[in-house]
């Protein structure tokens, strides 16, 4: 473990989750770089990028391909970062899709599901067990999530997309006062338009 500590980034194989691992690592902290399998060779791209930033502790990274969705794997994620990198500081659960461009009455539930699964339940789960391992260290910690604008107010052809930044504002609300005892902040960011690679398709 570095002197700052251990960071988790989701869907960070590009865009702001990317800018966050490499900017993490750069602060000093050993980082682990999470994306769905189908990213995983944009993961190691950036954790060798990290692992050249420095010598020692600094610039220690790992790889950790899970889908956020999926409870399992979010909890075999943070597992595997404690087991390597001996510990978790810093969550931030950036992991995020967007969704078509449909007014309410076109929206189909699968895409409904598609959307709310990764953008909403993702972060639940990232919450949740990043939370149990830090409330287990007793040494405090760092969860963020990704909202949006969007998640402040709603957008008539973003209705997934828009409730799923919502629901982040509520998680994060309900897990700073559940966590702040322990020494742990909780808090989300709210990015308006910016130009990634998931905007622009």
């Amino acid at each position: 473990m570095s002197s700052k500590g251990t960071a988790l980034v989701t869907g960070a194989a590009q865009g702001i989750g990317r800018a966050i691992a490499l900017r993490l690592a750069e602060d000093g902290f050993a980082v682990a770089v999470n994306d769905v399998a189908g990213r995983a060779g944009e993961l190691e791209a950036l954790r060798g990028e990290i692992e050249g930033m420095g010598q020692g502790s600094v610039g220690m990274a790992m790889v950790v391909v899970a889908d956020v969705a999926v409870e399992a794997e979010v909890a075999a994620m943070v597992g595997a970062v404690v087991a390597r990198l001996g510990g978790l500081d810093v969550m931030v659960a950036n992991a995020g899709v967007g969704g078509a461009s449909q007014r309410l009455t076109e929206v189909s539930v699968e895409e409904w599901d598609r959307v709310m699964g990764v953008n909403a339940r993702g972060v639940f789960l990232c919450y949740k067990h990043a939370g149990l391992q830090m409330v287990k260290q007793g040494r405090g910690g760092r969860i963020i999530g990704a909202s949006s604008i969007t998640g402040k107010k709603g957008m008539v052809t973003q209705v997934p997309y828009s409730a799923s930044k919502f629901a982040v504002r509520g998680l994060t609300q309900c897990a700073a006062q559940e966590f702040g005892p322990s020494g742990i902040t909780v808090n989300a960011y709210a990015p308006g338009a910016i130009n990634t690679p998931m905007c622009a398709s």
